[in-house]
C-alpha cells in the first residue's frame, strides 16, 4: 500500500488477449485532473473498488489532493479508473492506480498512463517508476509491458532515481517498473 490507497488494486485480471481489439475500438474515454467537487464520487469509487477494505471519504480524497496529482477516467459519464502520481527530481512515480469493472480496462489504463507520461514530459522528467506488489501477477506484468515499461533493479538505477524509489515502497525483490522518458539524462540543472 501506498500512502492512501493501494496501488493497481482491481486490475489482477486484465485480461490481455482482448488489447488489440479494444485499441482498434477506441473507446471514448476522456481523462481529466481531479477536482475537489469530485472528492465524493471519487472516494465511492475507490470504495467500490475496494469492497472490503476501509473506507475512505470525500475528506481522505481531498486530503490526497494535497499531496498527489489525480487524474480520473471516464467513459460515458461514468467514472471507471483514476491514477495518482508525484514528480521530483525529474522522476515522476505512480502512487494510486484503480480500474473499474469495464470491458475496456487496457484502453482504460493505457488513456491514464499516457496522461501521467505526457505531464510528466511537460514537467521534463526523465522517467516513470511503478512499485507494483510482489509477486507481481503475470497480467498486470504483461499490461505494464504493453505500455512500455519493464523491471528494473532498484540499485541498478542511476543515483537520483534510486533516491525517488527508496522513498516509495519497493517490492520484496527490490525491483520497480520503469519507462524511461527522455534518451539523454539531465546531468545539470535546467
Amino acid at each position: 500500500m501506498v500512502r492512501g490507497y493501494p496501488l493497481f488494486s482491481g486490475v489482477e485480471s486484465f485480461g490481455l488477449e482482448g488489447q488489440r481489439s479494444e485499441m482498434a475500438q477506441e473507446p471514448d474515454i476522456t481523462v481529466r485532473r481531479v477536482k475537489g467537487s469530485d472528492a465524493e464520487s471519487v472516494a465511492a469509487f475507490v470504495n467500490r473498488a475496494l469492497t472490503g477494505q476501509m473506507a475512505i471519504d470525500r475528506l481522505a480524497v481531498v486530503e490526497r489532493l494535497g499531496n498527489v496529482g489525480l487524474l480520473v477516467a471516464e467513459q460515458g459519464g461514468d467514472l471507471v479508473g483514476m491514477i495518482g502520481w508525484q514528480a521530483e527530481n525529474l522522476v515522476a512515480r505512480v502512487t494510486d492506480f484503480l480500474i473499474g469493472p469495464v470491458s475496456e480496462r487496457v484502453a482504460v489504463g493505457r488513456a491514464l498512463f499516457e496522461r501521467v507520461e505526457r505531464a510528466a514530459g511537460e514537467l521534463q522528467c526523465e522517467a516513470v517508476l511503478l512499485f507494483m506488489p510482489f509477486p507481481t501477477s503475470p497480467e498486470m506484468a504483461g499490461f505494464c509491458q504493453v505500455l512500455g515499461y519493464e523491471p528494473r533493479l532498484v540499485a541498478d538505477l542511476p543515483r537520483v532515481w534510486q533516491e525517488v524509489a527508496r522513498e516509495t515502497q519497493t517490492g520484496q525483490d527490490g525491483t520497480v517498473w520503469m519507462k524511461q522518458l527522455r534518451a539523454r539524462r539531465v546531468v545539470r540543472p535546467l
